[in-house]
């Protein structure tokens, strides 16, 4: 199996951009491979879908608010969004439009508060960019 296998398509505008107030009502999708059905319900009732057996794992990772908006030295407009802190101020970031930065290219954040250089291109085209304060 490859990584590759798990991308799918999800606009944008269906990505949680809070938590909501009550976890235990987030939504909670059913596949019913045998039926080949799908429902719709609520998190709380995940324990009406678990047999004895079952292993469940939690995903507890953070995601930190790491999503800047920039420009290129042309004027022309850029997102970054920080996935990882590799070393000092050196991130591994999704940038868009990504195929329009080659290493080199700077950003400029506030006003200038903020500048970034794309240093690389790393595998499924995340960048690695030295964020300088």
């Amino acid at each position: 199996m490859k990584l590759e296998e798990f991308n799918y398509f999800l606009p944008e505008e269906l990505i949680a951009q809070v938590p909501i107030k009550n976890r235990d009502e987030s939504r909670l999708m059913v596949l019913d491979k045998k039926n080949k059905t799908i429902e719709h319900k609520v998190f709380k009732n995940i324990i009406d879908y678990l047999e004895p057996g079952d292993c469940l794992v939690r995903n507890n990772t953070k995601v930190i608010p790491a999503r800047l908006y920039g420009k290129k030295e042309t004027g022309a407009n850029v997102e970054f969004v920080l996935l990882k802190n590799l070393e000092g101020d050196i991130w591994e970031s999704i940038v868009r439009p990504g195929n329009k930065l080659k290493p080199g290219t700077n950003v400029i954040f506030g006003d200038g508060i903020l500048k970034a250089e794309i240093m690389d291109i790393l595998e499924r085209r995340h960048k690695k960019g030295k964020i300088l304060l």
